[in-house]
């Protein structure tokens, strides 16, 4: 249904019908009913003019609503002297598009939530110490200090020991995270700690919440196909009433039975229940960390049969990660560690990145290496402690140390052995692999349980690597060795199937997000380009997220669906009451009001749907209702 799209309209042409009407039955109460008849006409003119404006401009965009309805009835009972069903109809007309102007940013207030949320400045380390500055003024690389309570701004590293923050305005998570020195914090998180210091890696412009800010922003735009639907059926529900007014005018001779049916058939469920039930889910799902690009994706999702994953940075974690340590030469494992860690500090390969990381994780204190020299991609050479160490390619420290390597070294697909020499002594050797999520079976699991019957994993990795990390799932059909116009072509291609959901993270799977039905990106790390691309955006770095998402939309829309059909039933059976002269006009005009709030309050329902499945095992939390 259009409505006049100023809330302030909307007010003051609720406040004059509930002006129009109460002073009416003030003077009919005092035997005055012709300036009764004169108060409750100066009330509905003013709405029935602004909705007959309203439908031009619905004519002129080719929109043809139920709006309709509510014009012809309102002028229906006017004409005919029915002076106060046409004042009760246009303060419940009125009334009602007041109920749902307030019920949509009642279930938007989640999202409207995270766009409330920006901060407006931030302070700054200088060499004169601490000033204040505006966001624009953030560039990479400043040192910012958090203070407790504050929202943080921009992405970056933090860089005092540690840091509390507590993120769920964003994901939803109910207790704060503990981050550790190097470690990266997300925009749009607050610190529930003590101040820290946050070395900055992008503008604010380019950060992680600007980006979510702006696709909610979007979202809250979107109109469903679902909506859309609505708007047909609204055409033929138009036609029925039209049908149903005439027919009981023409067999009985009495036009108030025809303004009756109209008049109870003002406004439609139809049109109410389904912006204020999706955009309730959409709002629930952010709650959750799963951003949702609009009514369009949230109703599509519900539907969804088939899932492609990517592997890298979707199903795996797309970070290398120390699986195990061979040690030699009397070393233990946590002195391989310390050495290959300390000295791999100087470099920016994700390789060291992940063993720098794995030091951090175990509370290792990590001295300065001294004299260092990095062979770009083979290994690095240094001081640590005094100490010589060469850590890198198992040929690079071979070489350096002069020896052939000691131990097994035996490697799996997708797996990398880094060297480690203390000394000209091999040390140890660390295994690297970038391991799957943990919680992935169960994942897979909770996703069948959902109603997804076909789950595929889609990677440019060798056939060996995609076998070896997806050993054990249950997976319908494995892909690799895939160019992302191969993955796109596999998209297409599963269509056959049903409609079908892409996961991924990276630029190369942006096609692939852009041709499925829902697109879904890893949002906390992934790709600009498939962030854009997807319809759905994971806030966290969460595959599990999910779960919940996927259970929001699918009762969303079914609530939805319920409010629809309850409401037009009613309705109809309210307009059949009216034909036979069971009805009045009055009495229909507050029945057809109970019906729309009625159906306002069920699809906000959705508002209160509490997911089923646990977010971290996808194991049901409860029994499923």
């Amino acid at each position: 249904m259009v409505y006049p799209s100023s809330d302030r309209l909307k007010s003051a042409l609720l406040l004059l019908a509930a002006s129009g009407l109460a002073l009416g039955l003030l003077v009919y109460a005092v035997d005055m009913p012709d300036i009764a008849k004169l108060a409750w006409q100066a009330g509905v003119i003013p709405v029935l003019a602004a909705l007959i404006i309203e439908i031009m401009r619905g004519l002129w965009r080719r929109e043809i609503g139920l709006d309709i309805v509510a014009a012809l009835s309102m002028s229906a009972a006017l004409l005919f002297g029915e002076t106060l069903a046409a004042s009760v109809v246009a303060l419940m007309y009125s009334g009602g598009t007041f109920l749902e102007s307030f019920a949509e940013g009642r279930a938007r207030r989640e999202m409207s939530a995270l766009l409330s949320r920006v901060p407006r400045s931030a302070t700054r380390h200088t060499k004169e110490g601490l000033e204040e500055i505006g966001l624009q003024d953030i560039e990479p690389g400043d040192l910012l200090m958090i203070h407790q309570g504050a929202v943080v701004p921009a992405d970056g590293d933090i860089e005092s020991p540690r840091a509390i923050l507590d993120k769920s305005a964003l994901t939803g998570e109910s207790m704060p995270v503990r981050l550790e020195h190097g470690q990266e914090a997300m925009s749009g998180s607050t610190n529930a700690g003590d101040a820290f210091d946050l070395r900055v890696r992008h503008r604010v412009a380019d950060s992680t919440y600007a980006g979510i800010v702006r696709l909610v922003e979007a979202a809250q735009a979107s109109k469903a196909p679902m909506a859309r639907l609505a708007d047909r059926y609204s055409l033929l529900f138009l036609a029925v009433t039209i049908a149903l007014s005439t027919a009981a005018w023409w067999l009985t001779g009495d036009p108030i039975r025809a303004v009756a049916v109209l008049v109870v058939a003002t406004p439609c469920p139809l049109i109410l229940a389904v912006p204020v039930a999706l955009v309730a889910g959409l709002s629930r799902a952010a709650h959750f960390g799963v951003l949702i690009k609009g009514a369009k994706p949230l109703e599509a999702l519900a539907g969804i049969s088939t899932l492609i994953l990517d592997k890298t940075g979707t199903l795996t974690d797309g970070r290398p990660q120390i699986v195990s340590i061979e040690t030699h030469n009397g070393m233990s494992e946590s002195e391989v560690l310390y050495f290959a860690a300390a000295l791999e500090q100087a470099s920016k390969h994700p390789m060291a990145q992940a063993i720098v990381a794995a030091a951090h994780r175990q509370r290792v204190l990590l001295p300065v290496p001294e004299h260092v020299s990095e062979r770009a991609g083979e290994g690095l050479a240094g001081t640590v402690d005094g100490r010589e160490v060469a850590v890198g390619g198992v040929a690079f420290v071979s070489t350096k140390v002069g020896v052939e390597p000691t131990g097994s070294l035996a490697m799996t697909a997708g797996t990398v052995v880094v060297a480690l020499a203390v000394d000209n002594r091999i040390a140890g050797y660390l295994t690297m692999a970038d391991a799957l999520r943990s919680g992935t079976a169960e994942l897979i699991a909770g996703l069948r349980r959902l109603g997804i019957s076909r789950i595929l994993l889609a990677t440019g990795d060798r056939r060996a690597v995609a076998e070896t990390v997806t050993r054990g799932l249950r997976l319908d059909a494995v892909r690799s060795d895939l160019t992302p116009d191969q993955k796109v072509l596999l998209v297409l291609t599963e269509r056959k199937n049903g409609p079908v959901m892409m996961v991924g993270d990276g630029v190369n799977d942006a096609p692939a997000l852009a041709a499925a039905d829902i697109g879904v990106a890893m949002g906390a790390r992934g790709a600009a380009a498939s962030a854009e691309a997807a319809d759905i955006v994971l806030l966290v770095d969460h595959l599990d997220r999910l779960l919940p998402g996927i259970e929001i939309a699918k009762r969303s829309r079914r609530i939805a669906l319920e409010s629809v059909v309850a409401g037009i039933g009613m309705s109809i059976c309210g307009m059949i009451a009216a034909a036979l002269g069971y009805l009045t006009p009055v009495q229909g005009a507050l029945l057809q009001e109970l019906i729309d709030v009625a159906v306002i309050l069920n699809a906000l329902r959705a508002l209160r749907i509490k997911p089923t499945f646990d977010q971290r095992s996808g194991a049901p939390s409860r029994p499923p209702q």
